[in-house]
């Protein structure tokens, strides 16, 4: 039953585990007629308080750019202004209590052209202006493939962005304004990102998604040579102290699990034995205080619900001091997002 919606994780219902831990949860989206084949067309508070009080200590979250609400009409580059003014208004609503106790959107990610140069300063400043106290830096997708057959979802499809001299000076302007930029690539890619966080060692950068695997289409079947690249581009990445990591995104089927197909959704013992390898290896090159727990939702909600998805966390981070656990549920989000009182 792929894609089975809400109703389809209620198949397998699960207690929160460690109801009382702290959790950030520092990477989540909104959207509203979103035009993608999945269930989750619509992901806005009512959804997203659903899921964050269910059981678990949210108390607070990141929203990261998403492409939705741009302006329709004002220079193309201003466009995405429109995301964060909506957003900060989602925002305000939740700090009114009205949707339960979590602060949601504590930190909003927006987006902006890093490929403008200096010229990007304007656009940061708008971004900025349109939410005062929760703007904290940008996300510019670079995901690049040269097979035809993996779907490019990044907004400025092109190859090598990283190492152009205009990205380079966009990530600059962001140092300059204390912002922070958002890796989201494919794990080929990630010797590019790990070049690029040396030129501008200033840059606080957060690495999304355990570096962006792909084991579907090309990449499919062929888990010694991927899963070798992998770690070797993890280890270069880890190796520049200006990056962050975020553990999560294994529910996009893009990660070859295809725990979206069955009948029953997984639970989280099975989960956590699946994830360990891939979140225990990061957590080792990073180092706790370096990484965070992300949900990622609602993409990963094809696969799992969010409380099978942390009790997931929690078991398979079982084995790590309390200082460690509550950096990467807690802690390692907060200081990165300047989230305070949450």
């Amino acid at each position: 039953m792929p894609y089975g919606g809400n109703d389809w994780l209620a198949l397998t219902p699960e207690p929160a585990l460690e109801p009382d831990l702290p959790i950030c949860d520092p990477h989540h989206h909104f959207w509203d007629h979103r035009p993608r084949s999945i269930p989750y067309q619509r992901y806005l508070l009512h959804e997203l308080a659903d899921d964050i009080n269910g059981g678990h200590n949210v108390r607070s979250t990141v929203f990261v750019e998403a492409r939705a609400m741009y302006r329709a009409d004002g220079p193309e580059e201003m466009r995405p202004v429109g995301e964060v003014e909506f957003v900060q208004g989602l925002a305000a609503a939740s700090a009114s209590g009205l949707y339960g106790p979590g602060r949601a959107a504590a930190a909003i990610i927006g987006h902006a052209n890093l490929n403008l140069g200096d010229r990007v300063e304007p656009v940061l400043q708008a971004l900025q202006a349109a939410s005062p106290n929760r703007f904290r830096g940008i996300r510019h997708s670079v995901t690049w493939d040269p097979h035809p057959e993996l779907e490019n979802t990044a907004a400025h499809q092109m190859q090598g962005q990283l190492a152009g001299d205009n990205f380079r000076a966009g990530a600059r302007v962001l140092v300059r304004m204390g912002l922070s930029l958002e890796g989201w690539l494919n794990h080929p890619q990630l010797l590019e990102l790990a070049d690029f966080a040396k030129a501008v060692p200033d840059l606080t950068i957060i690495l999304n998604h355990i570096g962006g695997l792909l084991r579907i289409g090309p990449y499919a079947n062929r888990d010694d040579e991927v899963m070798a690249n992998w770690r070797s581009g993890i280890a270069a990445v880890a190796a520049c102290p200006n990056i962050n990591m975020k553990l999560g995104g294994l529910g996009m089927p893009r990660n070859g699990f295809d725990w979206h197909e069955r009948e029953k959704p997984i639970g989280s013992e099975e989960l956590a034995e699946a994830m360990s390898p891939i979140m225990t290896y990061c957590i080792e090159q990073f180092g706790p205080s370096r990484c965070m727990f992300e949900s990622n939702f609602p993409p990963d909600k094809v696969s799992f619900s969010y409380n099978v998805m942390y009790n997931a966390f929690k078991r398979l981070s079982q084995g790590y001091s309390a200082a460690e656990r509550a950096d990467m549920f807690h802690g390692t989000a907060v200081r990165v997002y300047r989230i305070e009182g949450a």
